[in-house]
């Protein structure tokens, strides 16, 4: 039987990998694919948790929300509009009015957290307290 840890190990680089087409492609959101992937690492393996928190990826779209729990409204819409579109985009093509009943509640749920639940920290407080951590990047 497969360990748990190593199924959490799967998912996590297959959701970082989802992430990191997501970066390049412009409907594919990155930053809950990231943290999902976050997540898998996190159960799976201190190791691939160490590693991943080190790419790259990570440090430009979910350090500073791991660490404040909070977004640039920037980073905000860049989540907000390509999944808005694809659930319009869904919402249109679904013929069930249960369905489209679904797909607005996921919009409206999906607003409301942005909006109210996480907060938005001014541009280039990550910046900051990257060279404040670390003086030779100055």
């Amino acid at each position: 039987m497969i360990k748990l840890k190593y199924i959490f190990i799967g998912l996590g680089f297959l959701f970082f990998g989802i992430g990191a087409v997501g970066v390049v492609a412009p409907l594919l959101p990155t930053t809950p694919f990231l943290l999902l992937a976050s997540f898998c690492f996190a159960k799976g393996s201190e190791r691939f948790n160490r590693w991943f928190k080190a790419t790259k990826i990570y440090k430009n779209n979910l350090e500073s929300f791991e660490k404040n729990r909070s977004m640039t409204l920037k980073t905000k819409l860049c989540i907000l509009i390509p999944v808005s579109c694809m659930l319009i985009f869904a919402f249109l093509m679904m013929h069930n009015a249960y369905g489209k009943g679904f797909i607005v509640f996921l919009i409206l749920f999906k607003y409301y957290y942005f909006i109210f639940r996480i907060k938005t920290s001014p541009p280039g407080t990550m910046e900051q307290s990257r060279q404040s951590k670390n003086p030779s990047l100055d």
